[in-house]
């Protein structure tokens, strides 16, 4: 991945506001225990879910059910966003990230992140590689990788915009 273009937009927020560093958006990102995932629909509308996920290797990282709407809309549109933050209005930061997702079925990096997955969330989320995905019994969950083409966060102390735009 390579390093990202970071501006501040100083039209929205306070006049002292500061861009954050990536590193630090990145710490937000790997942090958080719930994202929303947003995605699009075949009928153009969105669907929004909430999900454990990871942040790792400058990408976002979630598995779902094979018959998930989150998984038939990424069928035909892989364009996502995936949100996490405070609910509030004047503490805490939220971020979006906005990218691309795609299935991820290598058995190597599949144990990395069921792996992480473990080592974050604790035995309640341990995962089986089995045949492309995270399994038990007959059913295989697909996992997928979110690869950020720009990242916007919402600093409320002082309000602010940063937006690191990626490739």
């Amino acid at each position: 991945m390579s390093t990202p273009v970071t501006t501040i937009d100083t039209r929205f927020g306070d006049s002292d506001a500061q861009p954050m560093a990536w590193s630090d958006t990145e710490h937000l990102l790997a942090d958080a225990e719930l994202y929303w995932l947003s995605t699009t629909g075949r009928g153009g509308g969105p669907h929004v879910t909430p999900l454990v996920g990871l942040w790792r290797d400058g990408a976002f990282w979630f598995c779902t059910g094979p018959g998930e709407q989150k998984v038939r809309n990424l069928q035909h549109e892989t364009r996502v966003a995936v949100t996490t933050g405070a609910n509030t209005w004047a503490d805490g930061t939220d971020v979006v990230v906005e990218g691309n997702a795609r299935q991820v079925t290598d058995s190597a990096q599949l144990q990395v992140i069921a792996d992480a997955y473990l080592a974050k969330y604790g035995e309640r989320w341990r995962f089986e590689v089995v045949d492309g995905g995270f399994g038990a019994d007959e059913f295989t969950a697909g996992v997928f990788r979110v690869d950020p083409r720009k990242v916007l966060v919402f600093a409320k102390h002082p309000h602010g915009q940063t937006t690191h735009r990626l490739r």
